[in-house]
Order: structure tokens, then sequence, then C-alpha cells
């Protein structure tokens, strides 16, 4: 089990430091191609968009063939466009390489999660996914220091030697024992669970985040860089916002498993609301650091819970795991891509204010929705 974990853990590290290490390297990619926010918020969402577009295709190669060859061909794709994107120097290739990326990791992701939620013991599935979460994050505070190196090196040595893990990565998932399925499930149970009411629930929450780091990840380094910070300030910035993250993730997993998913979701929902409320009005750049960091622990503590909702629920209806982490996915990309996309787009029309205020009210409305939920208990959690 701890091999699995350990392997799980580095391929969505790996993963999320490549997706990350954009975000100091947007104000260079907007003044060197005169991309503009809306431009800016266009790259940052091709990589959900390609998430959302392999989400389906992701989750019936777990349940068809198995989770280890979804991994390889995740690992395999990301090796081949971590590359590409290093090498590119157009607007247009940027978005193509950005884009298939996202199609690897919704076959890294729904593949590795799926393998390791399989072979979990009982009553330990959230401290599970929490710890390859937390590695996840770590890859996330990896990242920012990755494209700050880029940004003085170069970005084909940086993102070569990302590529280079991934090809490593693919010969260690090839030699790990995994489960074939040996009747493979049709995808018609995962496009009936999109209408179950009890599975729509957490696939918001983990809809919700994507939204808020989206918007985030567009306008807090433009910010920065408005108010005289450099590639090297933001990067240390999101380092300190995922290293609080990644700690704070397993433990995150533990709690949700004793005390049940919905009181973890219901304090970030609460915290998510005030933190979008205060992030358009700091003028010094360290207040605005300091609320960033803040911002991206509310924001991180919804995915934890809400997938190991997702996974209780899908238990329950009998859906197979690997379409359960696709659910994560289709709620995921949307998030990811509409927060960068549009909350760029609308920043650049009306100013960060108007983007976040209404941020701040989903969040509300959500909290106020989610105080009349009750979740279903997950099996484990219903023997103890």
């Amino acid at each position: 089990m701890r091999r699995l974990l350990v392997l799980t853990g580095a391929i969505v590290l790996v993963d999320t430091m490549f997706f990350t290490a954009l975000t100091p390297l947007l104000p260079h990619y907007v003044d060197k191609l005169d991309l503009g926010k809306g431009g800016a918020g266009l790259l940052q969402a091709m990589y959900p968009l390609g998430a959302l577009l392999a989400a389906i295709p992701g989750g019936m190669a777990a349940a068809r063939f198995g989770v280890k060859p979804t991994v390889l061909i995740g690992l395999t794709l990301l090796a081949v466009t971590t590359t590409a994107f290093g090498l590119a120097d157009s607007v247009w290739a940027l978005d193509l390489a950005r884009f298939v990326q996202g199609v690897s990791s919704a076959f890294s992701w729904t593949g590795g999660l799926a393998w390791l939620v399989v072979a979990s013991p009982a009553g330990r599935r959230g401290a599970l996914i929490g710890s390859a979460f937390g590695a996840a994050i770590a890859g996330a505070l990896f990242g920012p220091v990755l494209g700050a190196i880029a940004s003085f090196t170069g970005t084909a040595a940086a993102f070569g030697a990302v590529a280079g893990l991934a090809l490593i990565l693919a010969v260690a998932a090839a030699r790990t024992p995994a489960v074939t399925p040996e009747e493979p499930q049709p995808v018609r149970m995962l496009f009936r669970s999109l209408l179950v009411r009890r599975i729509q629930m957490p696939m918001w929450l983990c809809l919700l985040p994507a939204l808020l780091f989206g918007n985030l990840s567009v306008l807090a380094p433009l910010r920065l860089s408005d108010l005289g910070w450099g590639a090297a300030a933001v990067g240390a910035t999101y380092l300190v916002m995922a290293a609080l993250e990644a700690t704070w993730a397993p433990f995150l997993g533990r709690l949700s498993d004793h005390y049940g998913r919905l009181p973890p979701l219901r304090a970030a929902l609460l915290a998510s609301t005030v933190v979008t409320f205060v992030l358009p009005w700091p003028g010094s750049p360290w207040l605005l650091a300091l609320v960033i960091v803040s911002a991206g622990f509310a924001f991180g503590s919804f995915w934890t819970p809400a997938m190991s909702m997702i996974t209780d629920e899908a238990e329950v209806v009998g859906l197979d795991y690997g379409y359960a982490f696709a659910l994560v996915n289709i709620a995921w990309a949307p998030g990811q891509a509409g927060g960068a996309a549009i909350g760029g787009a609308v920043a650049s029309v009306t100013g960060d204010a108007v983007a976040y205020l209404g941020l701040s009210a989903l969040c509300l409305l959500t909290l106020l929705a989610v105080t009349r939920y009750s979740e279903t208990a997950a099996p484990v959690a219903a023997e103890r």
C-alpha cells in the first residue's frame, strides 16, 4: 500500500508541478506575446479544457482496460506535451501544448486515484486521498519555483526536466502490479450517475474551488506584478500557499473519515466567502500576498472531502471508481477553465472587484444550500 501511495503521489505531484509552473510566467508571456488579461485567462483555461474533453475517455479507459494502462497513457502524453510547451514560441503553440497536457492529466489523475482507492483499507479512504492530494499540492508548491527558474534559465531546459520525471514514473508504474477489470462497466453508468442528485452536490463542491482557483491564478499574479513584484516574488507567494495546503490535506482527510465530509466543507465555504470578499482591496503587495495565501488555504480545503464524498456516493450506486474520478474531472475542468477565462475577461472589462465579489456571493449561496444537505454515510462509516 505504501509503494502505491508513493507512486500515486509522485504522479499527481509531477502533473501539478507543470500546471502551476505557468503562474509566475504569466506576466512574461503577457509582455512577450501581448496577451492581455483575456489572453492570459485563455492560456490558463486550455489545460482544464483538455482535462474536460478527456474526462470521459479517461474514465472509460480505467473501467475497461484497467488503471495501469490509463496511467501510462497519461504519463506518456505528459512527457511529450511538457517538452512541446517548453519549446513553444507562439500563442497557438502554447495554447495547444497546454490543452493536450490537460488531456494527459485526466488520464493520470483518473487512473492513479482510482488505483489508490481500489486498494485502500477500510476506513482510510479520505486519509489516502488526502495524502495523495497533499503530494499534488506539493507539486503545486514546486511548480511556481519551476516557473521562476524557467524565467531565468529558459523554459526548454526547465520543462524538459519535468518530461524526464514523467518518463521515469511511467517505468515505475509499468512495474507495479494492478488489477485488470474482469467485467468492464458500461459507460452508460457514468451518464446515469450525472442525474443522481446526491452525486451532483459533491461534483459542485469540486467545481466551485476550481472556479475560485482559476480566477485567482489569473488575477492574483497580474495584480502582484502591477504592484511591483517580479516572477520570483510571485512564485514565493504561491510556494507558501501550497506548503500550507500540502501540510493540511492529509490531516483534513483523516478528519473527514472520522467526522464526515460536510463539516470541513462548510468551514471551507465560510472561509472562501470571506476571503474572496477581501481579495480586491489590498494596495500593498505584502498584504495582498497574505490574502492570496489565505485564499489558497480556504479554496484547497474543498478537494479532499469533496472527492471522498464522490467516491462514497459512487460506491453506494455501484459506480466504478474510474468513472468516479472521471466525475471529478468533469466537475473540476469547467470550473478551472471558467474561473480563468471568464474571470480574466470580466476583470479586463469591469475590474478585479466584480469578479471576486461575484465569487464571494456564489460561495455564500452554496453555504446556505449545504446547511440543508445531509450526506450519505460511506459504507465503512455506516459500519462504524
